[in-house]
Formats: structure tokens, C-alpha cells, sequence
């Protein structure tokens, strides 16, 4: 049973992991991420594929609705930094 569970679980994290199942981009969200990316590109530890990820990251978990930037938003979220920089492999 703990084989199967453990496949279960392996499975369900490789397919929820796809591309066809991430948040599709708008022209607003590109935007903002674009402009997190600039923010933190002389962040140490950043390397450009590092701060796209985190970036993409925090612009998922923030509402649709959200009037502030990420860079604004990243500041009164810190669980939500912390996350997005353990997924995007920030050290």
C-alpha cells in the first residue's frame, strides 16, 4: 500500500507540475512580471532564470484583482516570497 500511495503521490506531482496545468499569461501579467524581473536582477543569487521563475511565482499567487505591483506586494507577503523563492531555487 505504501508503494501505491507513493506513486499516487509522484504522479500527482508530475502532472500538476506540467506546463498545461500552470496559470496561462495575460498581457497584464507579463507586464508585472516583467517589471519584478527588472526589480530583482541585481539581486544576488538571481540568475535570470531564477528571478523569471520567482517572479512568474508571485504573480500566481497574487489575485487577479491586485492593484500593486509585485515589488509592492512581495513586501506585505513574506510567506509568499519565501515559497515562491524555495520553488524558484533562490538561495
Amino acid at each position: 500500500m505504501k508503494r501505491l500511495a507513493m506513486f499516487c503521490g509522484l504522479l500527482t506531482a508530475l502532472i500538476s507540475s506540467n506546463v498545461a496545468f500552470a496559470q496561462q499569461m495575460n498581457a497584464d501579467d507579463l507586464k508585472w512580471v516583467n517589471e519584478c524581473i527588472r526589480d530583482n536582477r541585481d539581486e544576488p543569487g538571481g540568475t535570470p532564470a531564477i528571478v523569471r521563475a520567482y517572479c512568474i511565482c508571485m504573480n500566481e499567487k497574487m489575485d487577479d484583482n491586485e492593484t500593486r505591483s509585485i515589488t509592492q506586494w512581495e513586501k506585505a507577503n513574506p510567506r509568499a516570497r519565501r515559497e515562491c523563492e524555495r520553488q524558484a531555487g533562490w538561495k
